[in-house]
């Protein structure tokens, strides 16, 4: 069993910088592909991106590519999300997500998910 917990949304101004953080808990969420989705009102939850088990490599969706970042700390059981340059259709609820695999961008390929945190980009 893997518990997943976001933090760090809040209101920034377009063009500003958010860190999101998504705190795990077992044994075994070392071994997982950790994942990062986002869904705004009245959209389907997309794809960000993934950081494999190992950290050693990722995967972005092309809306967040040389952007965004996702990276990890297996000793702390901590994946993150450094979003850079945030434009206001960044607004979402921002999701973690953790499931076998790596490479998936379907939100039904992850397995377990964290509660969201909001993030919100002002014009």
């Amino acid at each position: 069993q893997v518990q997943l917990a976001e933090s760090g949304g809040g209101l920034v101004q377009a063009g500003g910088s958010l860190r999101l953080s998504c705190a795990a808990s077992g044994r075994t969420s070392s071994r997982y592909t950790m994942g990062w989705f986002r869904q705004a009102p009245g959209k389907e939850r997309e794809y960000v991106g993934c950081i494999a088990s190992n950290g050693d490599i990722r995967d972005y969706a092309d809306s967040v590519k040389d952007r965004f970042t996702i990276s990890r700390d297996n000793v702390k059981n901590t994946v993150y999300l450094q979003m850079n340059g945030l434009k206001p259709e960044d607004t979402a609820v921002y999701y973690c997500a953790a499931e076998l695999f790596f490479g998936r961008r379907r939100p039904n390929d992850y397995d377990y998910w964290g509660q969201g945190t909001q993030v919100t980009v002002s014009s």
